[in-house]
């Protein structure tokens, strides 16, 4: 008998009366290969702008926040949405993201509407992109600065270009 067909029989004394082999034995000699954490095989990158994204929609979710950006960003902003085949309401606009490797720091632009306290509305907006961050990307959020660029008034329209007559 081969050393290879010994090698896939079950346990059991050969015809000879030998002693069974030990697992060991039958073992072929492979070394194990990625051992470790899958987890750990390997680096994730996320770009600035996902991070952008993700904090963006999380202050809209606040209430007292109307807009996010400053007043030219957010006229630029419904040009282009109103151009055909231009880019969707863009969800990052008045945020920027500085992303490391296991940290980031953003900085927001809102608009407050009337009557919100500025204090109150910032201090959730802070507290919702921090959570909403560090949960959908694992990095660590150092710190969030905002600026309030406007106060939405009750009586102001909407901020979009007016039709011209021809």
């Amino acid at each position: 008998m081969t050393d290879m067909t010994r090698r896939n029989r079950p346990e059991q004394p050969d015809d000879q009366g030998a002693a069974p082999q030990s697992a060991q034995s039958r073992k072929p000699n492979v070394t194990k290969r990625g051992g470790g954490d899958p987890a750990d095989r390997g680096r994730t990158t996320i770009a600035d702008g996902v991070v952008e994204k993700i904090a963006g929609l999380a202050a809209r979710d606040v209430p007292g926040v109307h807009a996010m950006g400053s007043g030219l960003s957010r006229t630029f902003g419904a040009v282009r949405d109103r151009v055909p085949g231009g880019t969707s309401k863009s969800v990052s606009r008045g945020v920027k993201a500085e992303v490391g490797e296991v940290q980031t720091a953003l900085d927001l632009e809102i608009v407050v509407e009337y009557g919100f306290s500025i204090g109150e509305v910032a201090r959730a907006v802070r507290e919702n992109v921090i959570a909403t961050v560090e949960r959908m990307t694992g990095l660590e959020v150092v710190e969030v600065n905002i600026a309030v660029t406007d106060v939405k008034l009750p009586e102001e329209e909407e901020e979009e270009p007016e039709p011209r007559l021809q």
